[in-house]
């Protein structure tokens, strides 16, 4: 829908039928409202949103490496070329919303940069395929050809002119689908931002991680060669010579996803030196093991999701609440609302300073393990205590509102137990997963790992917002009262509370099942043969 100027005074009396926000159709007349914009044409919008992140980070985060290894490049060339694009990528919004506003519109604007963002994709696709553009005729490549490098620059450059063109101008002309003078519009417009963030995170979660990993052949050697009989020993398996093996970390072989060992697999004894083999065709083992420690991880961090659900509402209804109790300890001083989240910042240092002083020597002893516990187990046992958590809160809350009922008010210092036992299982869930996405991603991704980490709570609030979305609409649904009134007191924070507990009971059984079947990251010794286990080989059993 494009803003213009119209006349439609005689339309005002009939705001549930018609548009009346001075947009107009593809035809130029007044929308319809039950056949246009709102949720038919958002979700359109983000879906190509998503498909464009997903698109663009898979380029960018393997640009340099591209540059390297297929075109040969040295390490200052490919990066000052990375630049120039990300650069050129990075202005280029100017040039578009400059465009949008004054000359094509936001619609006119993202039509055209679809089409050469489009053209862009195609372009490198065929940069593969076809064989005149192929970067060499063989397995073995000395130098690219010209043709090839010509078409992949022109290629990633077609790319950043309809970045341009999208981000300026796609995420308003999505919210403009919403009337903002229309009540149930309104609503589905504040619903729409949290959406267009999830798909955006979601796009670049699914780049740096699935795409990345097709890029770099592992997926796609081991498809090439799935017919091929596996081999008697891994240790026939393709690696690297010794010469490169001091310089690095190799993976030991794990059992899990065996299927990608195929792409490890030597195919004949040609004389073609393996290093030159094509990476479509060949890839070493420790390529193989990084892989499926991304693979890993991901079940990994969807299973936490639950646990930073329930961390979230120490910043959000668990302060609320404390704005309508008792905040006074005597006639001279009352506490500030906010000051109650000190409970969980004092409980979760505490906490640390006895897990590591005192419980982990002592689990030493009982468990033979240097952690104490594994670092799957210490997160499990902080989603017990996010358990608790939602338990208590549910009870002091029902409290709260029976004694709110009779103008009994209710202490302050209630909440403290909710606040102090969810920062004990900060201590254990959000330490652990720190460590845990540290250690277990492939070392050269480990600022993703820790990234990893950062969004399990950037996750859990669109996921929370997502949730009191649903309990609204199927309260509207039964036409019942919403859970969450105009302010706490006319609402049922406690049955919310009730759900998350159910939700976190649910996710702890799911959690375990996944971290029982998660194998540990392994890495070789440089100066023998023997492996290191990173993480210690303990039960994966949240106990």
């Amino acid at each position: 829908m494009e803003h213009k100027n119209i006349g439609a005074e005689d339309l005002c009396d009939d705001q549930q039928k018609w548009v009346l926000d001075s947009s107009l159709d593809s035809r130029g007349r007044v929308p319809l409202r039950a056949r246009t914009g709102a949720w038919k044409a958002a979700l359109f919008i983000i879906a190509i949103e998503f498909s464009e992140r997903l698109s663009y980070f898979g380029i960018s985060t393997n640009l340099v490496v591209y540059l390297t290894t297929i075109l040969h490049q040295d390490l200052k060339m490919a990066i000052k070329n990375a630049n120039y694009w990300s650069g050129v990528t990075a202005l280029m919004p100017l040039l578009g919303g400059f465009v949008a506003d004054s000359y094509l519109g936001r619609y006119a604007t993202v039509l055209v940069a679809t089409t050469i963002y489009l053209m862009g994709l195609v372009l490198l696709t065929m940069s593969c395929f076809i064989p005149g553009l192929k970067p060499c005729q063989g397995e073995v490549c000395v130098e690219p050809r010209k043709s090839h490098e010509i078409a992949f620059f022109i290629a990633i450059y077609l790319i950043s002119i309809g970045t341009g063109g999208h981000k300026p101008s796609l995420e308003s002309f999505g919210a403009d689908q919403f009337d903002g003078d229309h009540v149930e519009e309104r609503k589905m417009k504040m619903s729409y931002f949290n959406w267009w963030n999830v798909c955006l995170c979601a796009g670049i979660f699914t780049a740096v991680t699935v795409v990345v990993y097709i890029e770099d052949r592992v997926f796609v050697a081991a498809i090439a060669k799935r017919n091929l009989p596996y081999p008697s020993d891994p240790s026939l398996l393709h690696e690297v010579t010794k010469a490169e093996f001091r310089k690095g970390r190799l993976l030991c072989h794990t059992k899990h996803l065996k299927f990608l060992d195929k792409a490890a697999i030597i195919e004949d004894d040609q004389s073609l030196a393996l290093k030159k083999q094509s990476s479509w065709r060949l890839v070493t083992l420790t390529r193989v093991e990084e892989a499926k420690l991304i693979i890993n991880v991901i079940p990994i961090w969807l299973s936490t999701l639950a646990f930073g659900i329930c961390a979230t509402q120490t910043s959000t209804f668990f302060i609320k609440q404390s704005v309508l109790m008792d905040r006074h300890i005597n006639k001279s001083f009352t506490i500030p609302p906010a000051s109650m989240f000190s409970l969980t910042a004092l409980s979760l240092i505490i906490s640390i300073i006895l897990y590591e002083k005192l419980i982990v020597p002592l689990l030493r002893r009982v468990t033979g393990n240097q952690r104490g516990i594994s670092i799957l187990q210490r997160i499990g046992t902080g989603m017990i205590f996010s358990l608790i958590t939602m338990v208590i809160a549910a009870l002091v809350e029902k409290q709260r509102l029976d004694r709110t009922e009779n103008n009994k008010p209710m202490s302050v210092i209630w909440l403290a137990p909710q606040f102090i036992i969810i920062g004990i299982g900060d201590a254990f869930t959000l330490v652990g997963l720190q460590e845990y996405f540290y250690d277990q991603v492939p070392d050269s991704m480990r600022s993703l790992g820790i990234a990893f980490y950062l969004s399990v709570l950037g996750a859990a609030s669109f996921l929370n917002n997502l949730l009191i979305t649903i309990v609204d609409t199927i309260a509207d649904d039964f036409s019942v009262k919403s859970w969450f009134g105009k302010n706490l007191n006319t609402s049922r924070l406690d049955r919310f509370y009730w759900l998350l507990a159910g939700v976190t009971a649910a996710n702890i059984c799911v959690f375990v099942i996944v971290a029982k079947r998660c194998p540990d990251k392994t890495v070789q010794r440089s100066q023998a043969s023997t492996d290191l286990t990173e993480t210690e080989a303990a039960s994966m059993s949240v106990a």
